[in-house]
C-alpha cells in the first residue's frame, strides 16, 4: 500500500525573502505584494504579518495604513518556483526515490519502502520538519494512503506532524472543509452556499445530483482523496541525472524475469558513470506498474562504487519487496547521488597486505532499514559528553584523539544520572553511592580529575568545575562519577553527584 506525505510551506514567499537577505529584523512583519495594473495586494505574509490581522487579498495600500513600518517585497513567482524545486530535489536525494513539487507551496512524495531508512514514519516527519526549519522555512507535513488526504491535513490543521495509519482516511478526513478537496474556488463557494461545510458531508452526498451541477470534478477529487481512484506521482528529475530505463512491450511479473532486467539495468548504469568519471552513492529502482502506480526501491553505498555485481547484489536481495502487481511495464534505474570515482589499479598482493575493505558490511546493513549506521569519533574538548561526536562509517581521520592519560568509560550516559554519595568534601572519594535506589559501597575508588567549564563558549561555565572519580562497588562495579564544583565554593557548582558512566 502506498504511504504519500505531504509537506506544506505555508510562507515560502517570505520565507525565501529573509533567507536571501539574513540581515532583514526578525520581530518586523514582511509581506509579499503581488500587482495588476493599477491593483496591489498582498499574496504572501509571514507569521508576524498575520498575527497583526492582516491577510492574504488585502490591499496593499491598507496594510502599510494599519501597520507601520511594515517591510513589503515585489512577488516573484518564478524564484518561488525555484526555490520550491531546489528543496524537491534535496528531499529526492534524502528521504524517497519518487518526489514530486505541488505547487505553489508543497512537496510531495511517494514513501512506500523508504520510511525504514529514516527510523519509521514518525522520526521521518520530525526529522523532515526539523531540516526545514533549520533552513530558515516554516513547514507542516502529513502522511496518508492518497496525496488527496496527505495534502488536505498539511493544509487543513495547525499541528507541524500528522500521521494517518493504513486504511484509516475516513475517518481522518470527514470533518475537514471542503475548501480542502483541491476545487476550484467557485465550486467551493457553491457547494458553501448550499450547505456543504464537510469533507464527511459532501462524501455521504449522492453522486448523481453533484456531477449533473458542478461535473465530474468533485467526483473525482473525492475518489482520489479517499483511495479508490489512483493519483500517481510524476517525479522529479534534475538535468544531470543518470538514468537508464527499459519498456516492456509485454508486462513482466516473475521474480527471475525481474532479476535478470535488474542485472541489465545495473550495467548500463555503470557504464554510463564509467563514461562520466562517476561512482554511485545512492541509486534507486523505479517500478512503472500496469495500473500506473509506482513503486520504489532505493540502495545506498557507504563510499562511491560503480561495482555491476555488488550494485545488482543490493537489489536482488530485495527483490521480494517489488508487487508487481497486475505487471510491470517499465523499469528506471536512476544514480540520485553521485561522486568523482577514478580509476584505481590493484595492488600486487605480494607487494602490498592486502587491506580489509568493511563498507560491503554497511551497506548490506544500511539498505535493510533501521537507525543510521555511524561511528563515534573524537572532538576537541575536555567535557566528557562534548567530546564525541557521530560521523560516517567511512570518514576520513583527521588526527584527533581522546585523552589518554585518564581513562574514559566505554559506555557514557546519554545523560549525567543524579545519585547519593557519602563522602568527606573536598577532595576524598565516595564511601558509597545510591543509583537507581541500590547503595553501592565503594571498596577501591581513583581520583579527582578535575575539568573545567568551557567558558569560551558558554559565560555561564566561567567559574564551573567538575570532579571526576573512577569507585569499584565491594561487587566489583566500577562506576565513573563526578561532584558538580569543587567542594568548597558554592560558585563552581551544586555539589550534587552524578553517574556519568559504566566501566565493563
Amino acid at each position: 500500500m502506498a504511504r504519500v506525505v505531504s509537506v506544506f510551506l505555508p510562507t515560502l514567499p517570505t520565507d525565501r525573502v529573509r533567507r536571501a537577505d539574513p540581515s532583514l529584523p526578525a520581530d518586523k512583519p514582511l509581506v509579499i505584494v503581488a500587482k495588476s495594473g493599477s491593483k496591489r495586494w498582498i499574496s504572501a505574509a509571514d507569521t508576524a504579518a498575520l498575527k497583526l490581522g492582516l491577510h492574504v487579498g488585502m490591499p496593499a495600500a491598507k496594510a502599510q495604513a494599519l501597520v507601520q513600518g511594515l517591510m513589503i517585497f515585489d512577488a516573484d513567482p518564478h524564484a518561488d518556483g525555484e526555490t520550491l524545486e531546489r528543496l524537491s530535489l534535496w528531499a529526492l536525494t534524502q528521504y524517497s526515490p519518487v518526489v514530486a513539487m505541488d505547487p505553489p507551496d508543497g512537496i510531495v512524495m511517494d514513501t512506500e519502502g523508504a520510511d525504514h531508512l529514516q527510523g519509521g514514519e514518525e522520526r521521518m516527519l520530525f526529522g523532515l520538519v526539523n531540516r526545514f526549519r533549520a533552513k530558515g522555512l516554516a513547514a507542516r507535513a502529513a502522511i496518508a494512503d492518497t496525496w488527496g488526504a496527505a495534502h488536505a491535513l498539511a493544509r487543513a490543521t495547525r499541528r507541524e506532524t500528522i500521521i494517518v495509519p493504513p486504511g484509516k482516511i475516513a475517518e481522518a478526513v470527514e470533518r475537514l472543509p471542503v475548501s480542502s478537496l483541491r476545487l476550484p474556488a467557485e465550486i467551493v463557494a457553491s457547494l458553501r452556499t448550499l450547505g456543504f461545510a464537510t469533507v464527511g458531508e459532501l462524501a455521504a452526498t449522492p453522486r448523481a445530483p453533484l456531477v449533473l451541477r458542478f461535473g465530474p470534478e468533485i467526483t473525482r477529487r473525492l475518489d482520489q482523496m479517499y483511495g479508490r481512484l489512483a493519483e500517481p506521482i510524476d517525479p522529479i528529475r534534475p538535468a544531470e541525472l543518470v538514468e537508464v530505463h527499459r519498456s516492456f512491450a509485454e508486462p513482466i511479473g516473475a521474480a527471475e524475469t525481474i532479476e535478470k532486467y535488474i542485472t541489465r539495468l545495473v550495467r548500463l548504469l555503470c557504464l554510463e558513470l564509467q563514461k562520466r568519471g562517476l561512482g554511485v552513492r545512492r541509486v534507486d529502482l523505479i517500478v512503472h506498474r500496469v495500473d500506473n502506480t509506482i513503486q520504489a526501491l532505493r540502495a545506498g553505498t557507504a563510499k562511491p562504487v560503480r561495482d555491476a555485481a555488488w550494485l545488482t547484489k543490493l537489489f536482488n536481495d530485495r527483490i521480494e519487496n517489488i508487487e508487481p502487481g497486475f505487471g510491470i511495464e517499465k523499469l528506471t534505474l536512476a544514480a540520485i547521488m553521485v561522486e568523482p570515482l577514478a580509476e584505481k589499479q590493484n595492488a600486487s598482493s605480494l607487494i602490498e597486505e592486502e587491506v580489509k575493505d568493511v563498507t560491503p558490511l554497511i551497506d548490506i546493513l544500511g539498505n535493510r532499514g533501521g537507525q543510521r549506521i555511524y561511528r563515534a569519533a573524537p572532538v576537541a574538548s575536555d567535557v566528557p559528553e562534548r567530546s564525541v561526536r557521530r560521523v560516517d562509517p567511512t570518514a576520513e581521520e583527521k588526527g584527533e584523539t581522546w585523552p589518554s592519560q585518564w581513562q574514559r568509560p566505554p559506555r557514557l550516559l546519554a545523560r549525567p544520572q543524579l545519585i547519593e554519595v557519602i563522602a568527606l568534601l573536598p577532595d576524598h572519594p565516595p564511601v558509597s553511592i545510591t543509583w537507581r535506589g541500590r547503595r553501592h559501597r565503594v571498596a577501591r575508588a581513583d581520583g579527582p580529575e578535575r575539568i573545567f567549564g568551557e567558558w569560551w563558549l558558554r559565560r555561564s561555565e566561567f567559574r564551573a568545575v567538575r570532579d571526576y572519580f573512577i569507585v569499584e562497588s565491594e561487587s566489583g562495579e566500577r562506576f565513573w562519577i563526578f561532584r558538580l564544583g569543587d567542594g568548597v565554593d558554592a560558585g563552581t557548582g551544586s555539589h550534587k553527584w552524578y553517574l556519568h558512566g559504566l566501566f565493563a
